[in-house]
């Protein structure tokens, strides 16, 4: 099936209306006739098979379409951008942007080391997003993104050629406030008293979590299944039980001693992955970050 053809000078004028929100300001702007760009705008509209935008009384708003729409003629033009930037070898002169996908379970502080960097420098717009595992590969695909930051590796496949770098790993623990009593599990039968705060089932610490309570026949008592890390933060720090969690989740509240390590696991580890294609001008800021490890 023919796709249909998608023109540069469309998107053009087409961002400039969604930016200025009047075909009269967007006009003025690119110093071209008013039905010169309204012809344009309806010939991408044309193309893409959707309307993108809807008049009121006083502008034009968006679709729906029209938003996906700005938001892929936004990527797109950053990305020509960068293509001359690279290809004139300017990169040293220009303000460079690096966009990272961090999935949202994520440990917050892991994210901050890892983009230490590149934080701060006026020569660097940093462009940051979070989401699901699926979302941010669809978007790495795309090329949406320059690398993705997750605790999975991406599944090798054919039409696919791309690489899961392994950054960093970490022991595992649980983690909790000081108990008057205690401050230390002396084994994990005790387990089956104490209250613990767990990912959720489709996490792979999860999962070796549940491994190991099975092999010594322990059924925990489970206070909440929490899908981000930063929650089981909060909420081992309220002293709704003992949260598993990398020790650099939760580095600040050990060091202030808000919370204690009560038990670490030799044969749980915590994985993290920089996940990125493999390209022929890939954004040189990645590996700077990926450099300084």
């Amino acid at each position: 099936m023919n796709h249909p053809f998608l023109n540069y000078h469309h998107l053009r004028y087409f961002r400039a209306v969604a930016q200025e929100g009047t075909v009269t300001g967007a006009a003025a702007k690119l110093g071209v006739a008013q039905s010169a760009l309204s012809v344009q705008v309806r010939q991408l509209e044309e193309s893409l098979g959707h309307p993108l935008f809807h008049r009121t009384r006083k502008s034009l708003e968006l679709t729906e379409a029209g938003r996906i729409a700005l938001e892929y003629a936004e990527t797109i033009f950053r990305s020509g951008e960068e293509l001359v930037d690279v290809l004139h070898d300017q990169n040293h002169t220009e303000r460079r942007t690096l966009r990272v996908g961090a999935v949202a379970t994520l440990s917050r502080n892991f994210q901050l080391r890892c983009l230490k960097p590149v934080l701060g420098r006026s020569d660097v717009e940093l462009v940051l997003r979070s989401g699901s595992f699926g979302e941010l590969v669809r978007l790495l695909e795309h090329r949406m993104l320059d690398v993705v930051l997750s605790n999975l590796p991406v599944r090798r496949e054919a039409h696919r050629n791309w690489h899961s770098q392994l950054i960093e790993q970490q022991p595992v623990s649980l983690v909790g406030t000081r108990s008057r009593r205690i401050s230390r599990l002396a084994s994990l039968d005790e387990l089956r008293e104490i209250p613990v705060l767990l990912p959720t089932l489709d996490s792979a610490l999860r999962v070796a979590f549940d491994q190991v309570m099975e092999r010594h026949q322990i059924r925990p008592v489970i206070a909440a299944e929490v899908d981000d890390m930063a929650m089981l933060r909060l909420l081992a720090r309220e002293g709704a039980g003992l949260a598993l969690v990398p020790p650099v989740v939760v580095e600040g509240e050990l060091r202030r001693r808000q919370l204690v390590e009560w038990y670490q696991f030799s044969d749980i580890q915590e994985s993290f992955y920089a996940i990125r294609p493999a390209r022929r001008f890939p954004n040189p800021l990645v590996n700077e970050i990926m450099n300084s490890r």
